[in-house]
């Protein structure tokens, strides 16, 4: 375990966990981030990296020459963004702006990123270039995929890309990765269900979409289990319905929308739950005398890290907390992330790094209302950034 290290950052632990319940306090939504961004920039400036503003609207990378010689390059990325969630932790810095929140952790990844800047700024032990990527709108808008199209590797070329995460569970300071497809594809999908609507009072003279929208959503969970391949991994929900008003619950709405996302990891099992769902959608708006109206969109791609940059991420890892603390074959995760985008065009790695549990023992899941960065996990994130930058621009 590299305590020298560990020691180094503790002693501007402080700083970044304020700076971290900061952000906490004041999130933004996806190419939003402007206060954010702004607040990275300035750090990055002071310590004396190349700044370039813009990419994706709010995007920032901040470039650091290493004082050895050497020609490679690598970059790691963080995430920026808030979800449209309206907390429910009741900690003294939660968020001060009605229905968002730094619900899956982007709070603590820019901390995270930033103490490792700010250390490699001061101790340029390196060789090459190193650029730090700071992304907007990682929660279903895509800004990794927009940087990417907007020429961030044209732009700042590298040799590898890297990106972290926190997991809920995992031990703080225990480490998570796998060479090859890790994280899922993600697919959006909505139905609208339209019949006449009526009178609650006589719904045989209405036809009833609410009925179509139960018959569906509950025969299609169905489909997992009885037209996905058993050994494959995929996974179907609905996240939003919508239909009539609380101020008239004696009508029966004449629409009703739902929508919500799937996970799958090959095309193959994609284009089943595509088909499933349509034909679902389909028959249960028929057995209602309804109509179905129904989009199905690709979203982000499977997240694949390439092999040797796994195996580099894994053993950066256990050169910083030990083998012990390192996963190197974790189980795929049915989640989704547009770091996928970059890691299409430039071989990298993703790795999962500990965020335990709460203060109780409970564990906090991420995208809920109760979710809460662990300020433990910053200084192990920060010192993985700066163990993994040291190792690959040796």
């Amino acid at each position: 375990m590299d305590n020298a290290l560990l020691d180094a950052l503790r002693r501007h632990e402080a700083e970044f966990i304020a700076l971290r319940q900061d952000l906490h306090r004041h999130p933004e939504l996806g190419f939003q981030e402007h206060r954010t961004a702004g607040i990275v920039a300035g750090r990055l400036r002071d310590w004396g990296f190349e700044v370039t503003t813009g990419l994706a609207g709010t995007g920032i990378v901040g470039t650091l020459r290493g004082r050895r010689p050497g020609q490679g390059a690598i970059a790691l990325r963080a995430d920026m963004d808030a979800l449209p969630i309206h907390e429910a932790t009741g900690l003294p810095y939660a968020s001060e702006r009605d229905g968002m929140m730094h619900a899956c952790g982007h709070d603590g990844h820019t901390a995270m990123l930033l103490a490792a800047a700010r250390h490699l700024a001061e101790n340029p032990d390196f060789g090459g270039t190193l650029h730090v990527i700071f992304q907007p709108a990682e929660e279903n808008l895509g800004g990794g995929r927009a940087m990417v199209e907007q020429g961030l590797f044209d732009r700042f070329p590298c040799d590898a890309v890297f990106g972290l995460h926190n997991e809920p569970g995992l031990p703080v300071g225990h480490f998570a990765t796998r060479a090859g497809p890790m994280l899922a594809a993600m697919d959006s999908w909505a139905v609208e269900f339209r019949g006449t609507g009526g009178h609650g009072a006589m719904p045989h003279r209405a036809t009833d979409p609410t009925l179509a929208q139960a018959q569906f959503l509950l025969t299609l969970q169905a489909a997992i289990g009885r037209n996905i391949p058993a050994l494959e991994a995929a996974v179907i929900s609905a996240g939003y319905i919508s239909a009539g008003t609380p101020a008239a619950p004696n009508v029966i709405p004449a629409s009703v929308v739902l929508g919500g996302t799937a996970r799958t990891f090959r095309s193959e099992v994609r284009d089943i739950l595509e088909r499933r769902l349509r034909e679902l959608a389909e028959a249960a708006a028929l057995a209602q005398g309804c109509t179905a109206t129904i989009r199905f969109e690709a979203e982000y791609p499977v997240l694949v890290n390439s092999a040797a940059e796994a195996a580099r991420a894994a053993d950066a890892a256990a050169a910083l907390a030990g083998e012990a603390a390192v996963r190197r074959e974790a189980a795929p995760i049915t989640a989704a992330e547009d770091f996928a985008y970059m890691l299409q065009r430039r071989p990298g790695a993703f790795m999962m790094t500990g965020n335990g549990t709460s203060p109780d023992g409970v564990l906090r899941p991420v995208h809920t209302p109760l979710y809460d960065f662990n300020d433990a996990a910053l200084i192990h994130g920060a010192a993985y950034w700066v163990t993994l930058a040291r190792r690959e621009l040796a």
